[in-house]
């Protein structure tokens, strides 16, 4: 192989073409490195031109070894496996001496060893293949990951704000739910109260030359004052009503109309239908103040003289209605000065109070009329979630 005669003018003439092919295709240019079609056509020239230089300098067949990684990065595809064979057979053509040795009946070796090289440098380009396409996709599966943390990032940053805004949206819902929590027990204790102790003051001066109507009057305003004093202490540490604490709720609303209807004297009468049982502390308290708040609101301003109530415990719903036999009013229509026809803070407080159970209340009443109030709730068991 060595010893054999070389055109040397051929064999320079063709390196130097192989260097300027690869000079102006590899180096000069590397934004066509991504134009199949563009590199294609450089791999082919480039082992025509590797092909011509071996088969005159058979020592030249080394240079041969580049057609393997130029097909690796420049052919796509099948296209790498023709590059694969067409660089082994022109190492097979090297290692025989040159095509002058072929041509002098070492064909069939060069044929022999040409398909040993080309299976053997398929597997091995195989094998790189699928390493190289496995290392591409963990690049692949990393850049997803990086882009997944990068959006899993602001997504949390995106929540911590949300969570930041719903926690003072929650603290400013709570301050204004506590707020109207004491309006209402407020309204529903004390100034029902203090209502109550000027009507029998106001009864005792009337009477004083009566002195028992008068000590009579003077008895229940100091009871109401100790009444008042006692529900304005539970109000302020959030507990349950007295009577509910020492009674059931038909027995606590009974008890409420009995002292209301000695006040005022006004008959009133407690109807209790279906399955009367323990419901939760909100259920019972709202039913009672409602209660309160109707019987207050007819002292005040119905001029009855009867009152009924019903308690009625159903499957799914506690309703009570309160009924009067008085002057009524048009639902919706402001007094003169602007405030709401029962006083105030009364009608919209007990709708306040059935609306937190998500319950329902309807008012009845046509002046001349009588009204009717009816609240219901739902029949939350002790223990049980509002």
């Amino acid at each position: 192989m060595w010893g054999m005669p070389v055109h040397l003018p051929a064999a320079l003439g063709l390196a130097t073409a192989i260097t300027l092919w690869l000079l102006w295709f590899h180096t000069l240019n590397p934004r066509w490195h991504h134009i199949g079609p563009r590199m294609g056509l450089y791999y082919t020239g480039l082992m025509a031109l590797t092909a011509s230089l071996v088969a005159v300098a058979p020592f030249y067949g080394i240079f041969a070894f580049i057609g393997y990684p130029q097909a690796f990065l420049y052919l796509l595809g099948h296209w790498r496996y023709a590059g694969v064979a067409a660089t082994a057979t022109i190492s097979a053509v090297a290692y025989l001496g040159g095509a002058a040795q072929i041509a002098a009946g070492g064909w069939w070796e060069w044929t022999a060893l040409s398909l040993i090289s080309v299976l053997l440098a398929g597997t091995f380009f195989r094998l790189a293949e699928t390493t190289d396409q496995r290392n591409r996709r963990q690049k692949q599966a990393l850049v997803e990951l990086h882009d997944a943390n990068v959006k899993l990032a602001a997504a949390l940053e995106e929540n911590a704000g949300l969570h930041a805004q719903l926690l003072v949206q929650a603290r400013e819902a709570g301050m204004l739910d506590e707020r109207q929590r004491m309006a209402r027990e407020i309204h529903d204790t004390l100034a029902q109260g203090l209502a109550g102790i000027l009507t029998q003051l106001q009864a005792a001066e009337q009477t004083l030359d009566e002195p028992s109507t008068s000590r009579r009057h003077l008895a229940n305003a100091m009871q109401l004052v100790r009444e008042s004093l006692a529900e304005a202490r539970r109000t302020v540490h959030a507990v349950e009503p007295a009577v509910l604490a020492e009674a059931r709720l038909p027995d606590a609303i009974s008890d409420v109309a009995r002292r209301w209807a000695e006040v005022n004297h006004i008959d009133v009468t407690l109807t209790t239908t279906g399955n009367a049982r323990p419901m939760h502390a909100d259920v019972e308290v709202t039913l009672l103040r409602i209660a309160q708040e109707a019987l207050a609101n007819v002292a005040k301003h119905a001029r009855a003289s009867r009152v009924g109530l019903t308690l009625s415990y159903m499957e799914d719903v506690v309703t009570l209605d309160v009924r009067d036999d008085g002057v009524g009013f048009e639902p919706g229509v402001r007094r003169a000065n602007g405030s709401a026809p029962d006083g105030g803070f009364g009608l919209a407080g007990m709708r306040q109070r059935v609306q937190r159970l998500t319950g329902r209340l309807d008012i009845e009443s046509e002046p001349g009329g009588g009204t009717a109030i009816s609240a219901t709730v739902p029949a939350i068991p002790p223990g049980g979630k509002e």
